[in-house]
Formats: C-alpha cells, structure tokens, sequence
C-alpha cells in the first residue's frame, strides 16, 4: 500500500500531462480544424462557425482543455462530427478486437520465447545459441506488415489453413473467430517473439552467473529446476517491463495488421479516422492509446514486489 500511495501521485501527473498534451494534437494544428473536418471546398461559413462553437473552437484555450479534461474523465470523448458516433462507444465497440489480437499475440510470443531464450541461455556460445540467436536478429529486421504478407501467402493462399482477411466474433463461433485471429496475431508475434528472446536470454546469461546458482549446482538440483526455480524469475524484469510496454501499446502496433486483414479493431478505427480527417475520434483514440500506455506501465513497476521482495522492502 505505501508503495502505491508513492507512486500514485506520478502517475496522476503523468496522466495530466498525456491528457493535456493530447487536447493540443487539435488545438495547435496549423489551420482551422473546423475547416479540416469539414473540407476547405465548398463550405459556407456559417456551417463553419456552427461547428466552431460546437467543438468550443471559439473559447479561450486552457478553458476548452479543462472543459474537454472534465468530460473526458466521465468517459465523454465527444462525439465525432463525421458520423455523428459517440468516440467513447466506437473505441469500446472495437476495443475486443484489438485486445484479443494483442493478447493473443503476446502469448503465442512467450510461449515461443521463453524455452528458446532457456536453451539458448543454457548452451550459451554453442553453435545451437548461434542459429537461436540468427532466427531472433532476423525476425527482428522484418517489420511486421512484411510478416504478414508472408504469413498470408504461405498459410492462408497456399495451404489455405486460415483465411486471410474477415472477422468473425467469439459469440458467433469460437472456432471461426480464433482461425481469423491466429494469422494477424502471429504477424505480431514473431515481431514481439524475437525482442522476449534476446531480452531474456541476456538476463539469464547473467543469472546463471550468480553465486546462488553455482551453489544450487553444487547441490545437485537438477538443471530443469535450476532454469525455472531459480534463474527465471530473477530474469524476468526486464521481460515484464516490455511485455507491459507491448500490452499497453497493442492498440497503436496493431494498425497496419488490422488493415492488411480488415479487421474491425481500435487500430484500424484510428487510420481511417486521419484518413477521413475525424480529428475528435484521432483524439480521442490517442488519449485512449497513452492512458492505457501509462496505467499499463504503472501496474507493471507495482508487480515488480510480487516477482521480488527486495524490492517491496527497498520501497
């Protein structure tokens, strides 16, 4: 408890100054956003200035921010003046999809990470941890849409194992929603999985280095239970840091696969909203993005005491 009444004070701070900082994304824009949303050609003025004192574009600034700070704290983003849709009730509308996709995305990575980065911490500088180490540097150079053109080809045209493009919810058929999921979420994983891998493989080189694991050795526990007992936890800040960072911004890193597969996620709401020049919905999308970045962030530092007491008690 005192560890989060410590911390709860940067984390209002922080969230003021991703809130504020989000309001000026419109306000300082060059040109009249008025103008913008509603196209230079062929618009009166009239129509102009009414969308102007509806979006309150004709009050002084720090009394629109503190205005739109108020309502965006009740859960009221405004309501997008392209389609007349309240942005709260869009994001949460497409929310789940963009969720399950990260969500999936970051467990097919760590299951996939994990025993790579353990046999390859364990057999550090054999040719094994080499050809390990190759397959991460080189998924790390394919940015993610490429992995999906080629996911697309191989296991979606050519073994015609999943479909490539569609969604189909949960509630409809949970068989036909994890078959549309599985490839944008691979997409995302092979991405992710290269960054868990060598992360973690170089905290358990290090791990494996300590006094209390020659001991453990000397001991005669078995090295199975050495790797998951004794070295993986210790090795697993710098995972989890990452791992929170990639929940949090899963909305954001989503946007080009959800395009590509034309799913109905926050992502693909997002582009089609700069797109369409709907800057109330990008507002408010990205406000939703940074909150989420931050709040992720700040449970993560909390979790650190769960995974290492020494760190509740320096706290």
């Amino acid at each position: 408890m005192h560890l989060v009444l410590r911390k709860l004070p940067w984390l209002i701070g922080t969230l003021l100054a991703v809130s504020f900082f989000t309001f000026l994304l419109v306000s300082l824009l060059p040109g009249d956003p008025a103008v913008m949303i509603l196209g230079a050609g062929g618009v009166s003025p009239e129509a102009v200035a009414a969308l102007r004192a509806e979006l309150g574009l004709d009050r002084p600034l720090l009394v629109r921010y503190f205005d739109w700070l108020g309502s965006a704290l009740t859960g009221d983003f405004g309501r997008s003046p392209m389609t007349g849709q309240s942005v709260m009730d869009a994001i949460l509308s497409r929310l789940p999809v963009t969720i399950q996709l990260g969500v999936m995305a970051i467990i097919i990575a760590l299951l996939l990470a994990v025993p790579l980065a353990m046999l390859s911490a364990y057999h550090a500088g054999s040719r094994l941890d080499r050809v390990i180490s190759g397959l991460g540097f080189a998924l790390m150079s394919i940015p993610s849409f490429m992995m999906a053109i080629f996911l697309i080809l191989i296991l979606a045209v050519s073994m015609n194992l999943f479909p490539a493009t569609g969604w189909v919810p949960f509630s409809v058929s949970p068989t036909a929603n994890l078959r549309s999921a599985a490839l944008p979420a691979l997409s995302l994983a092979m991405i992710e999985l290269a960054l868990y891998m060598r992360l973690l493989r170089t905290d358990l080189i290090s791990t494996l280095q300590q006094d209390y694991i020659t001991l453990a050795r000397a001991k005669g526990v078995p090295n199975w239970q050495i790797m998951l007992r004794h070295a993986l936890r210790p090795s697993s800040f710098s995972l989890m840091t990452v791992v929170g960072l990639q929940l949090g911004g899963v909305i954001s890193g989503a946007i080009i696969i959800e395009e590509i597969f034309a799913l109905p996620g926050v992502g693909r709401l997002l582009y089609q909203s700069i797109l369409q020049r709907d800057l109330l919905m990008v507002q408010g999308i990205v406000l939703f993005i940074a909150t989420a970045y931050v709040v992720v962030n700040f449970l993560v530092d909390l979790s650190y005491s769960l995974l290492d007491p020494r760190v509740r008690h320096a706290d």
